[in-house]
């Protein structure tokens, strides 16, 4: 995939400029290793697909275990003038959250000029695993990332159902409270369709 053409053209260089940092710490990895994935999620993912709200960090997990050195961080000029930066969290565990056992595979590879896909490999998240990661925690903001994949026709509610569904499968928590996120977001999805579609 490429990045939705509304993307901050600074934010991508400073996306691609990080990615360049971990592959160059991957040169010297055996080449039956590689290339190594890097899965993004969050609010990053949510920019390349739509070109919505800047984040501030790289939500992501790898295919391997990397040991990764140095600053993964980049400052980069905003669409607004003002000075930002843009990091990779290191913190980020996607344990934690909802998450489909086939979200990796379904993940679809990002076009990023300079770096070479043999040793680094950037996948984002399908749009309906970037809402179902969004369930668990349901925050405003999370609520907010999901109703822009819904007016972008890029989920709708009974696929999100679906996804969510078999996703708790896999899930240990507060059950009772992830079904009432689920609930409560195809509604909202549900609601976002339906008003595209009487437009």
């Amino acid at each position: 995939m490429r990045p939705d053409r509304r993307a901050s053209r600074e934010y991508l260089a400073a996306f691609a400029e990080i990615v360049r940092k971990i592959s160059a710490q991957l040169s010297g990895v055996e080449a039956k290793l590689l290339p190594v994935r890097l899965y993004v999620a969050g609010g990053a993912a949510l920019h390349l697909r739509t070109g919505a709200r800047l984040s501030e960090d790289i939500d992501a997990v790898f295919s391997r275990r990397v040991v990764l050195k140095g600053d993964l961080q980049v400052s980069y000029k905003g669409p607004d003038g003002r000075s930002r930066v843009l990091y990779l969290d290191r913190n980020y565990n996607d344990t934690l959250g909802l998450m489909h056992e086939d979200a990796y595979e379904d993940a679809e590879p990002l076009e990023l000029a300079g770096i070479d896909a043999r040793v680094m490999e950037v996948r984002i998240l399908s749009p309906v695993d970037l809402a179902v990661s969004k369930l668990s925690r349901f925050g405003d903001a999370d609520r907010e990332d999901i109703e822009v994949l819904a007016r972008e026709k890029l989920i709708d509610a009974d696929t999100l159902r679906g996804r969510a569904e078999e996703a708790l499968k896999g899930y240990v928590g507060d059950l009772a409270a992830v079904r009432t996120s689920i609930e409560l977001a195809c509604n909202v999805v549900a609601a976002i369709r339906r008003r595209g579609a009487r437009r």
